[in-house]
């Protein structure tokens, strides 16, 4: 990649590092490691010195107008301009270029094995950056509408976390309870961050409690990466324990075998987009297609079931479909 390219991936970071709530007036090494991280892989590299980044800061200064001061209290770098961000510059030619060159790079991967499941996401990206010479051009919209993802809260932490997860880093963050609404202070080791129906989801161990927890990101605030290492030898496989979750619960409770049958209409959605690796096809009728699942019962289940409305029936287990029935019933109770 030339150095323009380099230099304008440099200004991004900077300018995200320096908006970064959670790690709050950055060092000029801060910086560098940031820089490194985004563009070369690792932290610890020396392909950034400490010149670079402030040449960097010059010219960002002079080219966008950037307000970067440095406090001597908090011996770091920060916008004097809160609400300022580079991003709200319009792009110039060689932005537009080290887009397009990073998202042919990611085409180029897309088969491989660790990237597959992002390449529906991969796809997009390209198609939106490749329709119109300038990826970030309205007009665009007028002719062409990219399915839209809403916005939530909590994804600025991932950067932070991941960085946690791998150095083996105890957390602290304040979590708001979706039930009742209060707030309480949680102290865990994060093993993994997981997406789920466009909301980004915290699995880790509570040493306190010895049982794996998950957290919602757009419900945390105040996170706080501690230096206290988890020294107790911990296993955890990913694969393992989500092995038989739809969506993102998951516990020690053993899988149940589900049975149900769906209209012809659904069927040909399920076939096309299986709900579990484990779905088969049991039966097929003239009018309905019986399907059998080996999963955990949980709400995403039962929620995705509901959405089918009166294509699907439930035969089994005898609680799920008593379940759905009682929802239906508080369902029609509604309409009145």
């Amino acid at each position: 990649m030339s150095k323009i390219k380099n230099a304008q991936l440099r200004y991004r970071v900077i300018d995200r590092s320096l908006r970064n709530p959670y790690k709050p007036y950055p060092t000029k090494e801060d910086l560098r490691q940031a820089c490194e991280e985004a563009i070369f892989g690792s932290s610890i590299g020396t392909d950034i010195c400490d010149s670079t980044i402030e040449k960097d800061m010059f010219a960002m200064r002079m080219e966008f107008d950037a307000p970067i001061k440095y406090s001597k209290r908090e011996k770091g770098y920060y916008y004097e301009d809160e609400d300022y961000s580079i991003d709200k510059i319009p792009l110039s030619e060689d932005d537009i270029e080290a887009i397009k060159f990073a998202t042919n790079t990611l085409m180029q991967f897309r088969d491989v094995s660790i990237f597959k499941q992002f390449g529906f996401a991969i796809d997009k990206i390209f198609d939106r950056v490749h329709i119109a010479n300038n990826p970030t051009d309205d007009s665009v919209d007028n002719y062409v509408q990219f399915e839209s993802i809403p916005d939530t809260s909590g994804s600025e932490m991932l950067p932070d976390l991941l960085k946690a997860i791998k150095d083996k880093l105890i957390v602290e963050f304040a979590y708001i309870n979706f039930n009742n609404g209060k707030i309480k202070d949680r102290r865990v080791l994060p093993l993994l961050l997981k997406e789920y129906s466009n909301r980004w989801y915290l699995i880790s161990f509570n040493p306190s409690k010895s049982k794996i927890m998950t957290f919602g990101l757009d419900r945390m605030d105040k996170l706080v990466i501690t230096e206290d290492h988890f020294l107790d030898k911990f296993d955890f496989n990913a694969d393992n324990y989500f092995k038989h979750s739809i969506g993102i619960t998951a516990n020690d409770s053993q899988p149940e075998e589900v049975v149900f049958k769906v209209e012809k209409i659904g069927s040909k959605y399920l076939k096309s987009q299986p709900l579990h690796k484990s779905q088969k096809v049991i039966k097929e009728g003239n009018n309905r297609d019986t399907f059998s699942l080996n999963v955990l019962i949980s709400e995403e289940l039962k929620r995705i079931i509901l959405s089918y409305g009166s294509q699907i029936e439930v035969l089994k287990p005898e609680k799920l479909r008593t379940e759905i029935q009682v929802r239906i019933s508080e369902m029609v109770e509604n309409y009145g």
